[in-house]
């Protein structure tokens, strides 16, 4: 019964415009979604606290790359407070103003890559007072996150769906970074949207016309991206013949600071859409494994065996169907979910356990709640919401 008050309270709240202005704060428990919940307590003004941090880990508390990332929104934001206990089980967040500007540096560590920070970064960015431009350093390809070239080749083209200038928009890769100690610079540019986004209706996925890539290497043999790309051409050439695969093999300072090698690929279908993947080798050791584990990890995934894994995933991701790959789901819920108080219709592949979480963090900060529809002749999944209407009130003059 208490939830559900507390959803018609939220509801209430919510109608009267006053949504998150309550001295109160939201009460939150765990580490998960951590990015997410503060992204959307930014966004929709919601002071939050979140408790029991991790509380039964051999380490405790918040991670370095979750402290970078609070960091990270200090300096985009003007007034906003982050409280941390001792322990670091215990995260209070008051969020300030997004501010954006010019000639901004964060360095976000070797703990995640870049690719963690920038999807709350890009959408933060379009809501602030001015033009964002950052540059941020650390690793510029990892197993875990989505690359900087996935950013670059599919992320970018979503965000122009729902009316997002392309002009300032770009991504510019200074150096690579592979784990295990990064090293690379990118400095990322987002523009403002002038008043809202724009509501979609995007269920149309086309057939695949053509394959775009690129590979990267930093501190190994350039030979090792042309068998990466003899192989994944093996797979594709088979299907279609407009595949074009671009190398960027990196020395000297702009090869960051291990040796690595990696693999970003994307479909681009009839009716725009952009289907990526992407992977990466290196020395990569967990934060929280031992010296000696680092031993068994000496042997690298042979570059051939990478170019047929990378086909693979893409033809995989492609075969599930929908509009975005898995990896992109999260935002396009998101955008949605920020449009203006129309309806926004999209289809998508096999929902995964993250875009699931989105949906519920969505409800909770924004009040949004989404039609689920399967579609069982396809497979997919189509999903329908009405946005909350949020605005860029920060480029309001008074």
């Amino acid at each position: 019964m208490a939830e559900m008050s507390w959803e018609d309270e939220r509801e209430e709240r919510r109608r009267k415009g006053v949504m998150g202005r309550t001295k109160g704060y939201m009460r939150l428990k765990g580490s998960q979604n951590l990015r997410q919940r503060l992204l959307l307590s930014t966004l929709s003004s919601t002071p939050i606290l979140i408790e029991d941090i991790r509380d039964d880990d051999t380490w405790p508390g918040l991670r370095a790359h979750e402290v970078s990332f609070l960091r990270l929104l200090e300096k985009i934001c003007d007034d906003c407070v982050v409280e941390i206990n001792e322990t670091g089980t215990k995260l209070k967040y008051k969020p300030g103003i997004v501010m954006g500007g010019k000639h901004i540096v964060h360095d976000c560590g070797v703990g995640r890559s870049i690719g963690y920070f920038l999807e709350s970064l890009v959408v933060l960015g379009l809501f602030g007072k001015k033009p964002l431009s950052i540059r941020l350093k650390g690793i510029t390809n990892d197993v875990k996150d989505p690359s900087v070239d996935t950013f670059r080749s599919t992320t970018v083209h979503i965000l122009k769906r729902f009316g997002v200038p392309s002009e300032g928009l770009e991504l510019k890769i200074e150096s690579r970074g592979a784990p295990p100690s990064g090293g690379g610079e990118i400095i990322l540019s987002v523009p403002v949207v002038p008043n809202s986004l724009t509501a979609v209706t995007w269920i149309d996925e086309g057939m695949v016309k053509r394959i775009r890539g690129v590979t990267f290497s930093t501190r190994v043999s350039v030979q090792f991206e042309n068998t990466m790309i003899h192989a994944a051409r093996g797979i594709f050439n088979r299907l279609l013949p407009d595949v074009h695969i671009f190398t960027d093999h990196k020395a000297g300072p702009q090869s960051g600071k291990s040796p690595g090698y990696g693999f970003s690929v994307v479909a681009e279908t009839t009716s725009g859409c952009f289907i990526s993947a992407d992977t990466a080798v290196s020395y990569a050791r967990g934060v929280e494994e031992d010296e000696f584990e680092d031993e068994e990890k000496k042997e690298l995934t042979p570059p051939e065996d990478i170019g047929e894994q990378i086909a693979s995933v893409l033809l995989g991701e492609i075969e599930q169907g929908g509009v975005v790959d898995s990896t992109h789901q999260g935002l396009l819920f998101l955008l949605c979910a920020l449009c203006p108080q129309d309806v926004s219709k999209v289809r998508v592949g096999k929902l995964t356990p993250y875009s699931i979480e989105t949906l519920r963090n969505i409800r909770d900060f924004l009040g949004v709640k989404f039609v689920i529809k399967p579609d069982p002749s396809t497979g997919t999944v189509i999903l329908k919401c009405v946005g909350c209407g949020l605005k860029n009130l920060s480029r309001k003059v008074s």
